[in-house]
């Protein structure tokens, strides 16, 4: 049985893999591109002809340099024709930013979500992301697609949230009713991509990071709820069913607190901002733990460090497990501090030097609190310069 290669596709690969030696190397030549790829110079030749003119790459100015012959062009992304519109469909509000394919945030938006009724939620969201694509097409600017985070357990290829506790919903549409919104301002033809939180802010420090990102990269979300993206082999590690990454319900501690999950001991029950402010005063928000801690409040110090030090196992447990290049944290639980954050990289330095080994790079994310939006984006862009 002969196999025969779809051309289309084969020409989306390879002109793809001429974008990521790009990203990867700005001011390669045509001729290093031939080099490095394996394709011949007129194929790398019209391929990058093709992507100058969609306005992905761009020629900079040749250098002289006194020598004789005539100097290759310089290639590199294009920060100016080419757009990217991501957006955190989060518990605490909806975030919408557009990028540059650098990952240079153009734009953001944000509103606070009243209620949680679905179809509000969602109409706002096309509101939002409507606006933001009309805005980039008044600019001239072309637009790839656009992503969406969400919080929960997310079915991909259906474009559904399966499962989201903190928001109280469960198997709810959103490509499908995000896809129709932009459809009736004219819209139709942008794609729109879903994937979990951590999924796609996992995506926004590996598509987006300086020079080369070392992995596994795993991006650890912290906030009401505790969990982890997770890639490896520039690729997402989703699991058999997609779901992998729940690190807030890893067991820290046999017969431990109780979580939401109905399980006892897990990472959330230690870590989780609700169990955070259940140890402190029940009800009390972020900003009230904040100002407690700028205060010098003794309870709360003690609190949010103990948290922290149980941050710090998990991130240890996450270290043996997967020996990842780059831990990233990031998520609202960030905006605690060094009376959290410190607690936990102190406790990661104990376990280091107890096993005599060096330690994961460990960091905070570079996006703040637009991390799950900026990273959204970067799902757009992972999708189309990854085709297989």
């Amino acid at each position: 049985m002969s196999i025969t290669g779809d051309q289309s596709l084969l020409k989306q690969i390879n002109r793809m893999a001429l974008v990521r030696a790009i990203r990867q190397q700005a001011g390669l030549s045509r001729a290093d591109l031939a080099k490095l790829t394996g394709l011949t110079r007129s194929t790398v030749s019209l391929l990058c002809q093709d992507l100058i003119n969609e306005g992905w790459l761009v020629e900079h100015e040749i250098q002289a340099t006194g020598a004789l012959g005539r100097r290759p062009t310089p290639l590199a992304i294009d920060p100016l024709r080419l757009a990217l519109i991501g957006a955190d469909l989060g518990v605490d509000g909806l975030h919408v930013v557009a990028t540059s394919l650098n990952g240079e945030i153009l734009a953001s938006r944000s509103e606070a979500i009243v209620g949680n009724d679905a179809a509000m939620v969602l109409e706002r969201l096309a509101r939002m992301l409507s606006e933001e694509a009309l805005s980039l097409r008044m600019q001239g600017r072309g637009l790839l697609g656009i992503g969406v985070g969400l919080p929960g357990g997310v079915d991909e290829a259906a474009g559904t949230l399966k499962f989201a506790p903190n928001l109280g919903w469960r198997d709810v549409a959103i490509r499908e009713p995000l896809g129709a919104a932009l459809a009736r301002v004219g819209l139709d033809d942008v794609p729109i991509h879903v994937h979990n939180e951590a999924d796609v802010a996992a995506l926004g420090e590996f598509e987006f990071g300086e020079g080369e990102v070392p992995e596994p990269l795993i991006f650890v979300s912290l906030g009401i709820g505790v969990g982890a993206g997770i890639v490896a082999g520039a690729r997402l590690f989703v699991g058999a069913n997609g779901f992998a990454g729940e690190v807030g319900h890893t067991i820290l501690k046999v017969d431990g607190p109780l979580c939401s999950c109905g399980r006892h001991g897990c990472a959330e029950a230690f870590i989780g901002l609700n169990a955070i402010s259940a140890r402190i005063a029940p009800g009390l928000s972020l900003a009230a733990i904040r100002t407690q801690l700028d205060f010098g409040d003794e309870r709360a110090l003690a609190v949010v460090g103990e948290a922290g030090r149980a941050l710090g196992v998990l991130i240890q447990n996450l270290w043996t497990l997967f020996n990842p290049g780059r831990i990233v944290l990031g998520g609202p639980s960030c905006a605690l501090g060094d009376a959290f954050l410190s607690a936990a990289f102190a406790r990661l330095a104990r376990y280091t030097e107890e096993a005599g080994l060096p330690g994961p790079d460990l960091r905070i994310t570079r996006f703040g609190p637009l991390a799950v939006a900026v990273g959204a984006a970067a799902l757009v862009l992972h999708k189309t310069i990854r085709p297989v």
